[in-house]
Formats: structure tokens, C-alpha cells, sequence
């Protein structure tokens, strides 16, 4: 599937790129913070710097159908989330339009699909649903972290909303490591809600073309609804991810299998790094199932249960009305080097105070 890029928003990353070095919010004692998030509600995104230096933005224009964050960079600058279709880079997929920097939502919400929704549906059926955000609660700045919370609600095409979503953000890290945790609070509003199990979901990345798995056949992947998306093999060069889990399975083998994390490895720019992403215990589901692929989608999806213990598990959550659920998740982003399973192992614990 080929659509045309999202050339409005090149203007802003670019932009934002040049005149961050001097984006410095200073204290009460003169010294500027290491953790500023701006807000620029015309531009409808809140980005977030570190030492001056731009690290990742939440951005929510209509067009995307959801809050993301995005781009997300190393701390040594460089990307790990691909540019397409928001502002392409040379030797890209152009494949999956809804796959942009990292966000949460899921296939089949009440039948309705909030994945698959974008500005270019091509033959998924639908009915779309969208996540729209719906406020900036609080912002903090600080040497250690930085926090970002937010609301959205989960609107069915016709606006009303299923859902109302409460996310916090902590940024946070220290030299060559960067930090991201996700907490979010779902809360079904006037009807109960059934998350039933489908693939498609739910906390995901989508990676530069470097962290991707090096192509050695076309492949064709196919959603709940039939839809059929092919993946071409492309070129190789300078592509180096891998895919490993808690559980010790590497590659592609980590497709429909648990883990507590999966850490991906490659080289961006002459940068090692490592991509971790990170469930917790107190999620729904845990260990979650992993829907990570080759061709760059980085996913934990706690309920695609059904599709990926091919059958002999299910899920299919109720959320009842008035009633909450809260998932916690971390991104770990190392620079200059591969993280070996024990330095994994030692971050999980710190997120999760648990081996």
C-alpha cells in the first residue's frame, strides 16, 4: 500500500530540530533543567528536550487518528522510529500508514477497529474508531524527569466516546540511556467494553529501517479482517535488528510468544543500540504476547490471546461501565551499546522492583 507522505509536518520537525539547542528551561537557581516539554497548541504537539536537545514529541493532529510519540531519537540523536509517511526518509517501507512513533490502542474495541484506522484504510473494513486527545492535564520539568499527563477519549465514527483515556509520561535517564514509561488508565464510559482478542494491539513501535530484520523473502501479512498488506525484500544494507526476549527466543521466533521484555538490537548511524520494550506484572495479561515483526512493528499485545497460542488461550476483556484499568509499560533506549540480558534484566527490576 503506497500513499502520498504527510508533508505538513516535516516543516515543524525540522524546525523544531534547529531551535531546540536553545531550548533551556532554567531554575530557580539560574541552572537550566535537564527534562523541558513545550506546548505549542497551534501546532497541536508537546515536545520534549533533554539538555537542550530534542528527544521525542507528543503530537496529536487530526490526521493522525491518535496521540503518538514521535519521532523518538537515541540520546546521541539518532532515530529508532521510522520517518514515513509523516517525513520520509531514503529507503523506507511505505507500508502500514497507521504505523507512526510509538502509541496504544487496539483492533477490535466493541467491534470497532482503532489500528487500522489512518487517512488511507484501503480495503480494512472498518467500522474505524479514533482516538482523539482531548486535553494537556499537567506538564513538569526537572533534572531528573519530566512528567507529561494527558487525556483522549476512544470515539466511535460518530464521536461518541467509548472510552476516556488518561495517559502519564515520565522521561527520564541519565548519559547514554533514555527513558520512557507509559501509564494508562482506560475508563468504559456508559457502556461496558469488549476488548475481544484480535492481533492487533496494543503498545507499539514503529522502528527506522536500520532496526529492522535484514529482508531474505517477500512476505504477505494479513489482519483480523482479511486484509492483506505485502512486504516486499528490500535492500539490506545497514540493516541490523534482532529481536530477543526474557524468555531467550530471538528473531522472528519471538512472534506470538510471552515475555516479560524484548530487547531489539542494531546499529543506527554507526550507533549501537538497544530498543527495549518492557511489560509489567500488574498488567492485564501478563506476560504479554509479543506481535513484533521483521519488516520494524515492535508490539506487546496482552489481548491477542486467541490468534497467538493458536487457540488454546482466550482473552476477550470486559471493561464494565464506570470501571477502570490501568496498563504500565517502559521503553528503554540505549546509546553506544547492545544491552546484554543481565543489564535487561537489572532495568526490569527497577521498573518493576521484580526479576
Amino acid at each position: 500500500m503506497k500513499t502520498k507522505p504527510i508533508q505538513f509536518f516535516a516543516a515543524p520537525l525540522l524546525a523544531m530540530a534547529l531551535l531546540m539547542g536553545n531550548n533551556l528551561q532554567v531554575g530557580a537557581q539560574g541552572k537550566a533543567k535537564r527534562f523541558v516539554l513545550t506546548e505549542n497548541k497551534q501546532e497541536k504537539r508537546v515536545d520534549v528536550t533533554v539538555e537542550g536537545k530534542p528527544f521525542t514529541s507528543y503530537v496529536y493532529p487530526d490526521v493522525l487518528k491518535k496521540p503518538v510519540l514521535y519521532p523518538i531519537r537515541t540520546a546521541r540523536g539518532n532515530f529508532i522510529t521510522r520517518g514515513w509517511p509523516m517525513d520520509p526518509r531514503p529507503g523506507e517501507r511505505v507500508d502500514h500508514p497507521h504505523h507512526v512513533g510509538l502509541w496504544f490502542n487496539f483492533g477490535d474495541v466493541n467491534g470497532h477497529d482503532f489500528w487500522n484506522n489512518s487517512n488511507d484504510t484501503g480495503s480494512h473494513k472498518g467500522p474505524f474508531g479514533t482516538i482523539r486527545h482531548t486535553r494537556v492535564n499537567k506538564m513538569t520539568n526537572g533534572d531528573a524527569k519530566a512528567e507529561l499527563e494527558v487525556s483522549s477519549e476512544w470515539q466511535k465514527p460518530d464521536g461518541t466516546a467509548l472510552i476516556k483515556e488518561d495517559t502519564k509520561y515520565v522521561f527520564c535517564g541519565e548519559g547514554d540511556t533514555r527513558i520512557i514509561d507509559r501509564i494508562t488508565t482506560l475508563t468504559a464510559l456508559k457502556e461496558d467494553v469488549l476488548f475481544k482478542d484480535n492481533k492487533e494491539g496494543v503498545i507499539a513501535i514503529r522502528l527506522a529501517r536500520e532496526l529492522e530484520h535484514p529482508s531474505t523473502k517477500p512476505e504477505v501479512f494479513t489482519d483480523a479482517s482479511g486484509k492483506a498488506t505485502p512486504v516486499p525484500v528490500m535492500n539490506n544494507e545497514g540493516v541490523t535488528g534482532n529481536y530477543r526476549s526474557s524468555e531467550g527466543k530471538n528473531g522472528d521466533d519471538v512472534w506470538g510468544t510471552r515475555g516479560k521484555w524484548v530487547n531489539l538490537t542494531g546499529v543506527v548511524g554507526n550507533e549501537p543500540v538497544s530498543v527495549v520494550l518492557m511489560d509489567n506484572p500488574q498488567n492485564i495479561g501478563f506476560p504479554t504476547y509479543w506481535h513484533a515483526r521483521g519488516y520494524g512493528l515492535f508490539a506487546a499485545n496482552p489481548f491477542g490471546q486467541k490468534v497467538m497460542s493458536d487457540g488454546k488461550e482466550e482473552l476477550n476483556y470486559k471493561l464494565p461501565a464506570g470501571k477502570s484499568v490501568t496498563f504500565r509499560h517502559r521503553v528503554v533506549i540505549q546509546s553506544g551499546s547492545s544491552l546484554t540480558d543481565e543489564q535487561v534484566n537489572a532495568q526490569y527490576q527497577k521498573f518493576t522492583g521484580k526479576k
